[in-house]
């Protein structure tokens, strides 16, 4: 076993040098973008999926060699370290995801240490050209689809919640933000009879290209417009 690491230490360390690379290539454009999950740290999965990878290879041949030299066999599957690589990846990448209100971040940055975790797999396995074109056609993904998805418009949700006088009624703030991209999901309200104020927290959906909350300034100015007794207005992604 020690015969062959010494015979192929240098083409392993070019392996696992290149997963790393690959790796910090996807994580700085993460970094970029302000993500927990930054360079550093795609560059350590990325590697550690390579180093994994060449262990397989390794205990898989030193297996063969010690049959084919009639010394005590013992069995080595190359594939299941490969799949304690897929699951300790999952649990990783389930630590970037979170949850606020209606909206989920980190779901992207969970995909990337994903891929780059498969793409140190591919490099350790000796797949240069897998390697290669994965890194490529992810940082491709990742730049121009980010472009991309100000094209088209899609559902956004957002929470707006007004402070205003007892004698409001609710269908006539509904009535004062009406838009044709806008419905309301859903309405929380709350009345404080010592206080004389009514706290109404409106769950809004809506149907929009390019910047979502560009649009909250035409809202709050219908409000403002409207026949209401406004006394706080804040608008809000959480729930």
């Amino acid at each position: 076993m020690h015969t062959l690491i010494a015979a192929g230490w240098d083409m392993y360390l070019l392996r696992i040098m290149l997963a790393s690379l690959l790796g910090a290539m996807i994580g700085y454009e993460r970094d970029v973008h302000g993500r927990a999950a930054g360079l550093r740290t795609h560059l350590l999965v990325s590697m550690g999926a390579a180093v994994f990878m060449v262990l397989s290879e390794i205990v898989a041949m030193s297996a063969r060699t010690s049959q084919a030299a009639g010394l005590p066999a013992f069995y080595a599957d190359p594939g299941r370290i490969a799949a304690q690589i897929v699951t300790g990846i999952g649990f990783l990448g389930a630590g970037t995801i979170i949850k606020e209100g209606l909206n989920i971040r980190g779901l992207t940055t969970a995909a990337c240490l994903w891929i780059v975790a498969a793409i140190g797999m591919a490099a350790g396995a000796g797949c240069f050209t897998i390697a290669v074109g994965t890194t490529l056609l992810a940082l491709c993904c990742l730049i121009s689809l980010h472009y991309l998805e100000r094209l088209y418009p899609k559902d956004s949700y957002r929470t707006l919640t007004l402070t205003t006088a007892n004698n409001v009624v609710t269908s006539n703030i509904i009535e004062s933000i009406r838009r044709k991209d806008l419905k309301v999901i859903y309405i929380e309200l709350e009345k404080d009879y010592r206080t004389g104020l009514t706290t109404t927290k409106l769950h809004i959906r809506l149907f929009h290209r390019g910047l979502t909350d560009r649009l909250c300034h035409g809202i709050i100015l219908s409000l403002e417009q409207a026949d209401i007794e406004l006394k706080k207005i804040k608008w809000d992604h959480k729930g």
